[in-house]
């Protein structure tokens, strides 16, 4: 019996650790776009667009072929946001079995397509930058749910995998070096292509078929030739439960996270979809997105441009800032678990009296938004200064920012809604804030002319993001002040007093 316990315990830290590296070493390539610019340029791709401003000299404007390189990746990272609202249906509805399958297919068509791109076929690129996109975030919904196995470091773990998902955008960088070092970007991503096999196997090998459940039933078990262990689907404990119902509209805004809480409890009540949806919660959490994601993909998307226009269109200066910006990428998975041990700090602490696990989830997590909106605000200041040295510092708050923006943004919907519709929330929250991710593109236009102008703009926007941890503090004070002002906890103040 202590053997399987074993089996058990590996095969999770297996699936852990295989998934940390599937969101480190491929789930966010498309990230590394600054990288990947810097060799399709010296490739010529889109290179029509450049025109000779001075023939004397051989100087050329390639504000057209910027902007081709802002449109694929704004087309990308719209789709990868957007798509997301259907990728979590599928997972929901489908489970991780087909879920995986689907995501592995996208990830190789897209790396089979940047192979077979050339400068005469330059277009081929926005279906590939979309596929790699759309595949990717695919794989980091199917792995995000590893975390259920490991109770107590739940959102640790969760903020970690996004961390290795923004990590991953450095892969482009090493693509990059290959490509200074003689070695063609086609072959590079052939040998990724062929890299979706470990992804194949590992879905069969350490991945359920259809979830992951939450709470975990003992000795649950799944993969191939798994022995006897309990491998109760999260469908299957649903019903054996029985079937939920619906929150009153009173405590709509109460999510009810399934954390520390007793069968009795979890059947008690669940919040409807809908209701989650029209929740303040929720609300202010897609601005508090949206808002921060807009900066961080305009950031991107006109990184290489920027760049130029500071260096005084000096090339290594550029290769130099871009492969720094790169390096800074890799430190994603290293800040983002600061984030989940900031939401997980309350976990070896007795609970206050009357409260409950979801309530002191979300106590821990508004410290983790504040944190967040502060890191944004200091970083699109930076971001506005055009002093070219300070860049430098800039990645490192933007690295910090984004992996504290993408694992708190899991973290927050697994805390504050039921687990049943973490893959519709998630996915709808990231479909909406595509739509606004798209005023990237219009915004490429006008920073050229009025670069001042748009960078204080994007400021004063990055202020309206604190909204949502001031809603979540307001809220956790008010329940606390509820929890005291129950009879029964006074009851219980008095009878220790005495």
């Amino acid at each position: 019996m202590q053997g399987t316990v074993v089996g058990y315990s590996l095969r999770y830290w297996l699936t852990l650790i295989t998934g940390l590296l599937e969101c480190l070493l491929f789930a966010g390539l498309v990230f590394g776009h600054a990288s990947l610019v810097f060799v399709l340029k010296k490739e010529e791709y889109f290179g029509w667009l450049c025109v000779d401003t001075n023939s004397t000299t051989d100087s050329k404007d390639c504000s057209g072929q910027d902007e081709q390189f802002s449109l694929v990746f704004t087309v990308a990272s719209f789709l990868n946001n957007f798509l997301t609202l259907l990728n979590g249906y599928i997972f929901d509805h489908c489970g991780t079995l087909l879920t995986r399958l689907l995501a592995i297919a996208l990830f190789s068509g897209g790396t089979l397509l940047v192979a077979l791109s050339s400068p005469e076929f330059s277009n081929l690129l926005y279906p590939a930058l979309s596929l790699l996109a759309v595949g990717g975030v695919l794989l980091l919904i199917t792995n995000m749910q590893v975390g259920n196995l490991f109770p107590a470091h739940r959102s640790t773990i969760i903020t970690f995998y996004n961390g290795a998902f923004d990590s991953s955008s450095a892969v482009l960088l090493i693509v990059k070096i290959l490509y200074e070092q003689g070695i063609s970007l086609r072959y590079s991503f052939i040998f990724l292509t062929i890299c979706s096999s470990i992804h194949v196997a590992r879905t069969f090998l350490l991945m359920p078929k259809t979830h992951i459940p939450y709470t975990l039933p003992e000795n649950y078990t799944y993969g191939i030739n798994c022995g006897k262990g309990n491998t109760d689907t999260v469908e299957e404990t649903e019903i054996k439960e029985g079937p939920p119902t619906q929150e009153s509209p009173e405590t709509e805004n109460m999510s009810l996270a399934p954390e520390g809480r007793t069968e009795a409890q979890n059947t008690e009540k669940v919040q409807s979809f809908g209701s989650c949806v029209k929740s303040r919660f929720f609300i202010f959490h897609l601005v508090w997105l949206s808002i921060m994601q807009l900066r961080h993909y305009f950031f991107i998307g006109t990184l290489n441009s920027m760049l130029n226009r500071l260096a005084d269109g000096d090339s290594n200066l550029v290769s130099q800032y871009t492969n720094a910006f790169a390096i800074t990428q890799l430190c994603g998975i290293l800040c983002a678990p600061w984030n989940g041990l900031i939401m997980d700090r309350h976990k070896k602490k007795p609970l206050a009296p009357g409260e409950t696990e979801q309530e002191a989830d979300l106590r821990s997590s508004y410290l983790s938004l504040l944190l967040t909106a502060l890191q944004c605000l200091l970083f699109s200041v930076c971001a506005s200064i055009a002093f070219l040295p300070l860049q430098y510092f800039t990645f490192i708050l933007q690295v910090l920012n984004r992996s504290f923006l993408y694992g708190g943004n899991a973290a927050f919907l697994s805390i504050a809604f039921p687990a049943c519709h973490f893959g519709k929330l998630y996915g709808l929250v990231m479909a909406v804030s595509a739509g606004v991710s798209v005023l990237q593109y219009p915004l490429v236009s006008v920073v050229r002319e009025y670069p001042f102008y748009v960078d204080i703009s994007l400021i004063f926007l990055t202020l309206l993001a604190f909204i949502h941890p001031t809603n979540v503090f307001t809220h956790c004070r008010k329940q606390g002040r509820l929890r005291k002002d129950h009879p029964e906890n006074r009851a219980r103040h008095s009878s220790h007093r005495l």
